[in-house]
């Protein structure tokens, strides 16, 4: 069990982090969904929360939960972006549409980059890298949408709810999966171990 974990480059808590991330998706999704006020203001402050809240987790568990060195410092990339992102965004919650367009689409583009990146260089030996790479595309179609679309405060703050709530049912799955997938590995070597060690 410990060579499969360690060759996919998560360890075996892993699960927790897509889960953890999920929750923080699916809480600010549930705000925009079930509020009237799609103004450019709260757009940032959702954001902002979201973006602070995700960027902080990601960080910190995919730094304890790695256990590829590259993918760690790929993902603390993207969780600082997150949180510098989601700080200016609290900062600046009176920025206009403008602003949170840009800062949306930046925020996107960079860490939808890097976790596609991340997806693509585990691709192969890594139970996840789908899962990296699915989350990265959708990321970054997020930013060409918040780039070429034309600018409304409320299809834009909807897209983003959107976003969060499409990505929060998959890191739930995607979590579980992994959780599933960690038990059957180990349920599986125990008797192989247990056979091993009799004469």
């Amino acid at each position: 069990m410990a060579t499969a974990l360690e060759t996919s480059g998560t360890g075996a808590r892993y699960w927790a982090v897509p889960i953890s991330r999920a929750v923080l998706a699916l809480v600010p999704a549930a705000v925009i969904t079930f509020n009237r006020d799609h103004s450019a203001a709260f757009g940032l402050l959702a954001f902002g929360s979201f973006a602070l809240a995700s960027g902080l987790l990601v960080a910190v568990l995919s730094w304890l939960t790695l256990t590829d060195v590259r993918a760690r410092r790929l993902f603390l990339i993207q969780g600082i972006v997150g949180i510098v992102a989601g700080s200016l965004a609290l900062a600046f919650h009176t920025g206009g549409l403008g602003f949170f367009l840009y800062l949306v689409s930046v925020w996107a583009a960079v860490t939808g980059f890097l976790e596609l990146y991340s997806g693509t260089r585990a691709r192969g030996r890594s139970l996840v890298a789908k899962d990296w790479m699915l989350l990265g595309a959708a990321t970054a179609v997020l930013a060409l949408t918040f780039l070429l679309l034309p600018p409304n405060a409320v299809v834009s703050v909807g897209l983003l709810g959107a976003y969060l709530v499409m990505i929060g049912v998959y890191l739930v799955i995607a979590g579980l999966s992994l959780k599933w997938a960690t038990t059957d590995a180990v349920a599986t070597v125990a008797p192989v171990a247990t056979d091993s060690d009799s004469p």
